[in-house]
Order: structure tokens, then sequence, then C-alpha cells
């Protein structure tokens, strides 16, 4: 449990207000806007009010700004998932819900935590966005795509042909200054050679890695699949041996590494070749395979940052 003399504030987030909840606090509630003015009127609130920790849910991104003034002013912020609240509410049999509650039970929850997980590096945070951007106009060329096999008059199959070509010359223009803002960054350059080395693992897949997966370097490998959502839980109850599944985690990570494990383990990477051979002759389906290809891709990522050492193939034995 945290300390009882640490005031605890909980903040639910939303695209026009912010409603703000101090722990064990009988006051009502208090909305401010969710923009600079209120920023500032909130600062004063917490720091009048002696509050040092503050419980934020991530909200689609309209936390962001008020996280980073939170902490400039040297807060500790707790950016909690969703459904960490919910479990939590679930726990306490609340099912009751509006803003004002929401922020009551975000403040509640924060109050239960031992430690605050260090903030990302700030470094990311547009890069994240630039690589929303990317896969959004990858979406929209699969989309065109799609549009052209169904079009069959030729003034509009054009039309949708330039588009195509618009799109594909913006994703690899977008590509390359995202490869170029992190070749700026010794420590990040350092970290994409370091990836880029593992056989299978191309720019697209390795910029992913980087931006969407800070962690990586400082995970072990059952950390770094549970992270990404790669790593099969055990669904068993009596003499009943139930099915094996992945869920949850970072989808952008799981995509990624799914697309590069098919080349891989058919053509770039010896070990996940073996793997794949292996695999198939203990009767696992293609998608079994697939996913434990991409696993063992990120595991691969994973330790050459944490040995600090490009990948080197090794002979058989």
């Amino acid at each position: 449990m945290s300390d009882d003399t640490i005031k605890i504030a909980g903040i639910d987030t939303g695209k026009d207000y912010l409603d703000i909840a101090v722990a064990g606090c009988a006051e009502k509630p208090l909305r401010l806007s969710n923009d600079a003015a209120g920023f500032r009127a909130l600062g004063r609130h917490l720091l009048d009010g002696d509050v040092r920790r503050v419980g934020i849910e991530a909200s689609g991104g309209y936390e962001r700004k008020v996280v980073a003034h939170l902490r400039g002013l040297g807060l500790e912020v707790a950016l909690l998932q969703p459904a960490q609240v919910r479990a939590y509410a679930r726990m306490h049999l609340r099912r009751a819900k509006n803003d004002r509650l929401d922020a009551q039970l975000i403040a509640a929850f924060t109050a239960t935590l031992e430690a605050v997980r260090a903030p990302a590096d700030p470094r990311l945070a547009p890069l994240s966005d630039h690589l929303t951007f990317i896969e959004q106009t990858e979406a929209d060329i699969a989309r065109a795509r799609t549009r052209l096999e169904h079009q069959h008059e030729p003034r509009l199959r054009a039309m949708i042909e330039d588009d195509i070509d618009r799109l594909v010359s913006r994703r690899t223009g977008e590509l390359r200054a995202l490869e170029a803002f992190l070749r700026a960054q010794p420590d990040l350059a350092r970290k994409l050679d370091l990836v880029l080395s593992v056989p299978g693992i191309g720019t697209r897949t390795a910029l992913t890695l980087i931006v969407a997966m800070p962690e990586l370097g400082d995970l072990t490998r059952e950390q770094a699949a549970s992270l990404a959502g790669l790593a099969p839980f055990d669904n068993d109850s009596g003499k009943r041996s139930g099915r094996r599944t992945i869920k949850a985690g970072r989808a952008r990570i799981r995509t990624a590494l799914y697309c590069a494990a098919m080349p891989a383990a058919y053509r770039w990477n010896d070990a996940l070749i073996a793997m794949r051979k292996r695999l198939a002759a203990h009767s696992k389906t293609h998608k079994q395979i697939m996913i434990a290809c991409a696993r063992k891709l990120l595991t691969f990522a994973n330790c050459v940052i944490q040995r600090q050492q490009p990948w080197q193939k090794q002979s058989p034995t």
C-alpha cells in the first residue's frame, strides 16, 4: 500500500473536460476544461491541496498534454490502463458510472499502487503519432487496392491507381523521415541497428519495435511476449486442459512481428526455418507456427539489445 501521508488524486479525462477527485476527500469532484487554461488551474488546485501523486486513465491520447503538464510540475503521474480500472470497479462491485464517479474510482485505485512506473522517453510520444499516421496510410492503401479489384471502368481505375501511387509515395517518405529522426539520436540509432541485425526484421518492423516498445532490452523474454500479446496463456481447471491462446497486449507490435515472421520463417532466418519445420512435424497449425515464430523474433530483438551485440549466426551443432 502507498504511504497514507501522500495525498492522491484521480483524473477522468475526456475530449473537453477533466474531472478531478482526491482520494478520501468528501468534496465534490472538480471539473475543468481539457486545455491550457484548465491545466494551469489543475496544477494550482493540486499543489495547493498538497497532492503529490495523480492517477489518470489512458483515453485515446486526450490525456497526453495534461500528463506532460503535471509531470513538468514535479508530480508523480500514474498512467492507468482502462482494464485495470474496470477490474478494480468489479472487485468493489461498483456498477454506477459517470465522469465524476470514474475520477473517484481512479483516485481510489491509484492509492493502492505501491509505486509509479517511470515515465516513458518523451522523445517517443510524437514518434508514436508518426507511426500511427503511417499505419493509417497503409490502411488507406489496402482499401484503395480493394476498390481497384472491383472497379472495371477505365477512368475510375486510373483515378484509384493514382491514389495508390500517391499513398505509397507518402508511406515511403514518412518511413524515411521516421528513420531519419531515430538516426539523429545516437542511443535510438544504436537500438535500431541492433534490431535490424536480426535476420527477418526489416526497417518497418524495427521502427515499430523501437517506437512502440521502449521497454525492449529491459524485459525477460516472458515479459516481452506478454507485453506484445504473443504469450500463450493457460486455460486449465481441474482435469480439464483448455486450449492455450494469446490475448491483449500491444496490437501494433504483434501485427508487425506476425507480418515479419512468415518471410523470416521461410527464407531469411535459419533459426526460424528450423523452428517452423520442427513445429510442423508436431502437427501444429500454420497460425500456431507463425505466432511462435513472431514470439521468437521478439525474443531475438530483446536479446540483442540486452547484450548490446548484433545478431551472430550460430553454427549448426
